[in-house]
């Protein structure tokens, strides 16, 4: 998200227009929410999806025309499906607007071939380092082919104006145990475990997608393309996102509450819930084991007797009973370097 802001107050001044994915179809805050200095700072235009869940490339394109935005914005925090990065660099291109691709949430795939890159569609590409590259906190901002390019204000070029905007603008003291983590996460990602890593997240996030709808959970666009699993739980459970992020938690099962298309009700309500396989992927689980994993949800969110919106009630007993399913999962399943827990 710093990324991000870095790359807007390098190339735009406060007012400017930008057009972004709208938070409750699945963009950032740093995109333009008016809960963000992204939209306090800028004018923010916010496209959508279409009704099949995708993003709907023909209004980016009318919403480009109709505002003109110096900054179009491309990626998501909760998009399942392949972004079409090429597509938006013709749509920036035929308004004059400078295009931001951020893959915070999946540059493993990116780097490993799972999804496509836009280092070269994009002008600028922003990435968390932590998230999918598993290193220390902190951000990258990339430039591809249009790195000599000239600056809107045409004193420098592009790779420039971010140099300058990082420091000394924005960045402080350097943490160099910081710098040695992210050093070492990236030569991480290019090995080819890591790439069959990728492999699995993908598989495993398709096959928990199956495991899922077989037990009657509304899909968000049907499926996935990445690690993404976006479920509209109040369709398949009559209760709201925050009600099964808690319940799941108290089990020892950590999903996120999230916004879906079309939803009713409120950021910190919502009607869907947020999976992800990142995690059970570096644990070692295979798409045989996404069966299991979308059992044991299904089972849990069935024991929840909703109260309202935002309570529940649990039996406590059911509750431990799932909590020692769930321990025994992560047993054996360890994270890799960490030892398995005796008694």
């Amino acid at each position: 998200s710093s990324a991000n802001c870095i790359v807007m107050f390098s190339v735009l001044d406060p007012g400017d227009t930008i057009l972004g994915l709208k938070l409750e179809a699945g963009g950032h805050l740093t995109h333009g929410a008016k809960a963000s200095v992204s939209g306090r700072y800028f004018h923010a235009v916010g496209y959508g999806l279409n009704e099949s869940g995708r993003i709907d490339y023909d209004q980016v394109y009318r919403l480009a025309v109709e505002h003109e935005p110096k900054l179009i914005i491309c990626g998501a925090s909760a998009y399942p499906r392949t972004i079409d990065f090429r597509r938006f660099r013709e749509i920036a291109d035929g308004v004059g607007a400078l295009l931001l691709a951020d893959i915070s949430h999946i540059a493993g795939l990116v780097v490993a071939g799972e999804h496509p890159s836009p280092i070269d569609h994009a002008h600028f590409t922003t990435t968390s380092t932590y998230k999918q590259l598993c290193g220390p906190r902190g951000g990258l901002i990339l430039i591809g082919r249009d790195h000599d390019m000239p600056a809107p204000n045409g004193n420098r070029t592009l790779a420039s104006t971010i140099q300058r905007a990082v420091f000394p603008f924005f960045q402080g003291t350097p943490n160099l145990s910081a710098i040695a983590a992210k050093a070492r996460a990236l030569a991480q990602v290019t090995s080819a475990s890591f790439k069959e890593l990728a492999r699995r997240i993908v598989q495993d996030a398709q096959a928990l997608v199956e495991g899922l709808a077989n037990r009657d959970f509304d899909i968000v666009t049907s499926g996935t393309d990445n690690h993404i699993v976006l479920v509209n739980v109040l369709s398949s459970r009559n209760m709201t996102g925050v009600v099964a992020e808690r319940a799941l938690e108290e089990c020892g099962v950590i999903i996120n509450k999230n916004k879906i298309p079309g939803d009713q009700k409120s950021a910190v309500v919502t009607s869907g819930m947020r999976l992800g396989t990142n995690s059970l992927a570096i644990r070692g689980m295979a798409p045989e084991h996404m069966e299991g994993c979308a059992d044991l949800i299904s089972r849990i969110l069935e024991t929840v007797s909703v109260t309202d919106d935002r309570t529940y009630r649990l039996d406590p007993d059911r509750r431990e009973a799932f909590r020692a399913e769930v321990r025994a999962l992560c047993d054996r399943f360890p994270i890799s370097g960490y030892p398995r827990r005796s008694g």
